[in-house]
């Protein structure tokens, strides 16, 4: 089973978000296949807290305004990785090094990449 479209919608819009406030290595995994909680990891990466924050808010902004609302948020005290969970999605904002050491994208390799450009 694939990615609904209302997931992939929201993805897309929560890596426009990510990517206004100048995220990094903004990327989504169609994870339908393997998680039965989830249609779409999105992760993104900021420079720093102040980032992660940035970053944070704005995808919470851009997914309400969608209609979207966090059934759960983890991190934000930590700001290093901040985890915002839409049901359809889960959004993962972390440091570049914690995106770099954890890499949620090789860890999840066997799943399908969603393009974000279209």
């Amino acid at each position: 089973m694939a990615a609904t479209t209302r997931a992939i919608d929201l993805a897309k819009a929560a890596a426009v978000a990510a990517e206004d406030k100048l995220a990094t290595s903004v990327i989504a995994i169609d994870v339908s296949d393997q998680l039965a909680l989830t249609d779409v990891f999105v992760v993104a990466a900021g420079a720093n807290d102040r980032q992660v924050s940035a970053i944070v808010d704005a995808v919470e902004e851009r997914l309400h305004s969608l209609g979207a609302k966090p059934i759960r948020r983890e991190g934000q005290r930590e700001g290093r990785w901040v985890l915002l969970d839409f049901g359809d999605i889960v959004v993962h904002v972390q440091h570049e090094e914690e995106r770099e050491f954890y890499a949620l994208d090789r860890l999840w390799r066997d799943c399908p990449v969603i393009d974000l450009e279209a």
